[in-house]
């Protein structure tokens, strides 16, 4: 009788272990942010989504021809950051390259949930999930152009988590723009990532819907909490670090990162914070992207940095004006944007505050920044959470 217990027991276990993978395997991954569009090129651009489980993704890809998505197979692309092995996780970035430039494309996110992965290499999965194109459509992206007489971009910092207001000033902003760019601080701290996602990126994403170029720096706030390392988990740049450059045809454009506001030694950072040696790197990179092609053929060139540089200011200001600031002035940057004081502030090129030879602008904090850009001159203009026009400015370009 022992003996026909056990066995049943066994038996019953088995078997609801087989009608609970059953289940699983029924069920499908689900999107829970984005995608959004990042390291977007004249021949590429990168695509980011997260999932509920791990899962394996790609991206399929159509030309804006007019054809249904379903006329054809189209070009699959995977995520290479297993380097031949399809990566599993719940975040996923795959490189889409090889495009024309100034060209509008079709694509959709594709999702297959892992149930199992056995030690010697067998993966079960859920059904695949992905964008409709079936009544819905695909999402749209356009690569830069060659060639651009003017440049629409708007500026969002210091938001510090405050989702709801984020979504209010976002969904004023105007159409068509070329890209979006993030300028730190849009979390107070990272104690969990699931922070990033819940306190602005899902609804930066859901704005953007997969179509309009995000970009981002990193502020001195990303550089707090415990999961403050994995902020670069959920943002692609062509360097692969949180400074980096890109162009849109005569326009060109740096990333850089301050990190944080006080020296690393200060009891705030409980002994992990170790700027010095970054910020070395940093510079011998800008530097060399000073010195590009890309740079020197410029007719416009714009920094972004979440610290604006200030001599007498705090730490990170005054290494800004130490490090980064003369490497600027050599290549003749013509505006920088800034954050992080929570007001609004233009600083001229007079010495005054800083040794750049350039306006610095900084928007302020739960307000949107509106740009403008020929090659004569940068249009700015500040909008609150009403969607009152608080500020207006004018940057005349040599």
């Amino acid at each position: 009788m022992k003996k026909l217990l056990t066995n049943i027991l066994i038996l019953t276990l088995s078997l609801g272990f087989s009608i609970g993978m059953f289940a699983q395997k029924n069920k499908r991954a689900a999107v829970t942010c984005g995608p959004y569009v990042q390291c977007v090129s004249e021949t590429g651009f990168t695509v980011l989504w997260t999932t509920d489980v791990e899962s394996v993704a790609w991206v399929e890809v159509a030309p804006d021809d007019g054809t249904h998505f379903y006329n054809k197979e189209r070009q699959k692309f995977y995520d290479d950051r297993g380097n031949g092995v399809l990566p599993i996780g719940k975040i996923h970035k795959i490189v889409v390259d090889g495009l024309e430039p100034g060209t509008t494309y079709r694509y959709r996110i594709m999702s297959k949930g892992v149930v199992a992965y056995n030690g010697s290499g067998n993966v079960e999965y859920m059904k695949p999930s992905g964008t409709d194109v079936y009544r819905g459509q695909p999402f749209r992206i356009s690569t830069f152009r060659k060639d651009c007489d003017t440049l629409r971009f708007d500026i969002y910092n210091d938001i510090h988590g405050q989702d709801s207001l984020f979504n209010v000033i976002l969904s004023g902003a105007r159409e068509n723009n070329d890209f979006v760019f993030l300028n730190g601080d849009m979390t107070s701290n990272i104690a969990k990532e699931e922070q990033i996602v819940s306190m602005y990126l899902k609804t930066a994403a859901k704005n953007l819907n997969g179509g309009v170029p995000l970009f981002a720096s990193r502020g001195n706030h990303e550089l707090r909490g415990r999961d403050a390392i994995k902020w670069f988990d959920y943002f692609s740049t062509p360097t692969g670090t949180p400074y980096y450059s890109f162009s849109i045809g005569k326009y060109f454009f740096v990333v850089l990162d301050a990190c944080e506001d006080k020296p690393d030694s200060d009891i705030e950072y409980s002994g992990i914070v170790a700027s010095r040696q970054y910020l070395q790197r940093q510079e011998k990179w800008l530097k060399k992207a000073l010195e590009s092609e890309a740079c020197r053929n410029a007719e416009v060139r714009i920094a972004f940095c979440h610290v604006p540089p200030e001599a007498k200011g705090w730490y990170g200001a005054a290494q800004m004006c130490e490090r980064l600031v003369p490497h600027l002035n050599e290549a003749g940057i013509d505006a920088m944007f800034c954050g992080h004081i929570h007001k609004w502030r233009v600083a001229e090129p007079d010495g005054s505050l800083s040794n750049a030879e350039f306006p610095v602008i900084c928007n302020p904090n739960l307000q949107r920044m509106e740009v403008t850009a020929t090659k004569n001159s940068l249009q700015i203009s500040t909008y609150d959470r009403n969607g009152s026009n608080t500020h207006n400015h004018i940057v005349n370009l040599k």
